[in-house]
């Protein structure tokens, strides 16, 4: 029980979270409480009506199992009371600078300001309501700010960081179970409280026992299906991309990323910005269509599991994409601004730079009878890992209805026709 105990919350997911006077006063603040506003996957209900979680109930998740790994005797011995705590203030505030829409916001702040919202996050922690509320509570409000987005430079302690940002982190192992949990979306069964106690510090690293291999192939599993049925689906990707598009014609005049203090920041959410886009004459067109549930059309669809230049041109470079496109709505005989390419390298789509399976070796470790930890690489014990590390790349042309079997067919002559053993029904 906490030594300042206030109360607790029932989370679907985690059960009964039991939280400190001081986590209550940061929880109640406006920055966090704003996250009830936030969706956790914009998009994701137009195919899964039970993806209306929020980025609130994420947080409260995050701070959580961030608490659940302190107390982990491996990690215990290693930690301060007060850095333990510190922890679990920065697991609950580190989605604080997602914008409307949450990562669907997240390509104009890149394109308009070169900013991501873990800059936001850090941001926003330093200044304000959370920079008062935590000094109050004797926290450095910078240091927080680090913590939170895993960039605290810490002697000694590398693997503070990674509670909250790595291969393995506490983000991950509650968006997986929370996100399958609510779209029903779910590929087995995470035992994610398994891998939480399997955790271990090895040179100053967190490292995973191989005990918890079949916990952790699970994860992997799952993430890979999550990835595909969940993040890009590709009905939630059109509606991601409609959001995104409606504003960025809106951008001139509502001016989202203008915002100069972070009251101004704060006061965008998901129900704010949907009602002036809708007002706006530049976006309404794309909100009502969203309103009837009249989506963009997959016209083509190709999954890439090698690496080539064109491929890695497309899915890496935007004027790529734009001059594919321009080909693509000229052999289709249609405006260039009716055919979208979309691909998962594009900032919209959740954790992008996680998600994708390239290369990513999670630290393991082998212990001997004499209780010596022995690092090793993971593919070298799982053959499940060794197969789904490789490269995965989805290629998608959208195009309103009209448009689809025209613009499907340019793009399959200028980017090659589907074999038709892995076509897809629509």
């Amino acid at each position: 029980m906490p030594r300042d105990y206030w109360g607790e919350i029932k989370d679907p997911v985690h059960g009964y979270v039991y939280i400190t006077e001081s986590e209550k006063e940061i929880i109640d603040s406006y920055p966090v409480q704003r996250l009830r506003r936030l969706r956790q996957l914009a998009g994701a209900e137009y195919v899964y009506p039970g993806a209306n979680h929020t980025r609130f109930e994420h947080s409260i998740g995050v701070m959580y199992l961030a608490g659940r790994v302190t107390e982990n005797p491996n990690i215990l011995q290693r930690i301060s009371e007060e850095d333990a705590e510190m922890v679990k203030i920065a697991a609950l505030l580190h989605d604080v600078g997602h914008g409307p829409f949450s990562h669907v916001f997240e390509h104009l702040l890149i394109k308009e300001l070169d900013k991501t919202h873990e800059d936001i996050t850090a941001w926003l922690i330093g200044r304000g309501e959370l920079k008062e509320l935590l000094s109050k509570f004797g926290y450095k409000p910078e240091d927080v700010g680090k913590l939170a987005i895993g960039k605290l430079q810490t002697r000694k302690k590398t693997f503070v960081n990674q509670i909250i940002s790595s291969a393995v982190d506490v983000d991950k192992l509650d968006f997986i179970v929370r996100d399958t949990h609510h779209t029903g979306a779910e590929y087995g069964y995470i035992d994610i409280f398994r891998l939480i106690h399997a955790l271990d510090v090895l040179d100053e690293n967190l490292v995973i026992d191989l005990g918890a291999l079949s916990a952790l192939e699970s994860l992997i599993i799952a993430r890979i299906e999550s990835f595909k049925s969940i993040y890009f689906h590709r009905v939630g990707r059109a509606a991601q991309i409609m959001l995104a598009m409606a504003m960025e014609k809106a951008n001139e005049e509502l001016r989202l990323t203008d915002f100069k203090t972070s009251e101004e920041y704060l006061a965008m959410d998901d129900s704010t910005v949907w009602t002036a886009l809708k007002n706006c004459k530049k976006s309404s067109a794309i909100i009502r269509n969203l309103e009837r549930r009249r989506m963009l059309k997959c016209a083509y669809e190709r999954t890439f599991y090698e690496k080539d230049t064109m491929v890695s041109n497309i899915f890496s470079r935007e004027t790529y994409r734009k001059q594919l496109q321009t080909e693509i709505a000229k052999e289709a005989r249609v405006e260039a601004d009716v055919v979208i390419i979309d691909v998962p390298t594009v900032p919209s789509v959740p954790y992008h730079h996680s998600v994708l399976m390239e290369s990513m070796e999670i630290p393991v470790f082998i212990k001997t009878q004499e209780g010596n930890r022995i690092p090793r690489r993971l593919s070298e014990f799982s053959k499940i890992f060794e197969t789904l590390k490789g490269f995965i790349n989805i290629l998608r042309v959208y195009t309103d209805e009209e448009n689809r079997e025209r613009v499907g067919n340019a793009a399959a002559k200028i980017l090659g026709r589907v074999p038709s053993t892995v076509e897809i029904s629509y």
